[in-house]
């Protein structure tokens, strides 16, 4: 598969790329598996409430068992009290769900082919700043027509993520923290060539 080469100083090239990674049939089924694994594991799940026995107090019966006139009660600490445990009380659990490696890559795989077919998905030789200044990002993304856009470059640039973290929709991320969610939802994907081609290696 050859896509175009794009280059901030206005010139354009190619670069070729396997069909066994960026021309794959789009799997619904198990992108919408990985998704859902991916957001379920960032779920902090540390929601906790008090059931009636963690509750504080209430260890001696208000009253007598019979002949009060009012309905039996063997503590203060009971749901239906005001300041009592909750019935079904929320405890702590872990919300992660296991993905295999090989059904984990397939998808990463099928998603960048949608992209490829969408034409959402961009390929540049290179994006860097001299300096941490929004002004000099937004020039060369303006050369390339990118409004909204995540950016994978092969390595962590600290001027470029200062930069394009002023610019409203424009994210930038290393190939080694790309995940799905953010292929999925992002409007454009840019990969510089080099962290492409590292992408290409790690799929195959």
């Amino acid at each position: 598969m050859e896509l175009t080469l794009h280059s901030t100083t206005g010139g354009q090239g190619s670069v070729n790329l396997a069909d066994g990674v960026f021309g794959v049939d789009f799997n619904e089924p198990l992108i919408h598996q990985v998704v859902t694994a991916y957001l379920a594991g960032a779920r902090a799940g540390t929601k906790a409430q008090k059931n009636r026995s963690a509750v504080s107090g209430g260890g001696r019966k208000p009253w007598r068992q019979k002949g009060t006139g009012r309905a039996r009660a063997g503590t203060i600490r009971s749901p239906l009290w005001r300041g009592g445990g909750k019935t079904f009380a929320a405890t702590p659990r872990d919300h992660s769900v296991k993905v295999n490696r090989k059904m984990y890559r397939g998808a990463i795989r099928s998603i960048l082919s949608e992209l490829v077919r969408q034409e959402r998905l961009m390929v540049i030789d290179d994006l860097a700043v001299e300096q941490p200044r929004t002004r000099l990002l937004a020039e060369q993304l303006g050369k390339l027509g990118l409004e909204k856009a995540l950016i994978v470059t092969d390595q962590v640039d600290e001027n470029l993520y200062l930069a394009a973290r002023n610019i409203p929709g424009i994210d930038v991320c290393e190939i080694g923290t790309v995940d799905p969610v953010s292929l999925v939802g992002a409007d454009k994907v840019v990969f510089t060539e080099k962290a492409i081609k590292q992408l290409e290696g790690q799929l195959q």
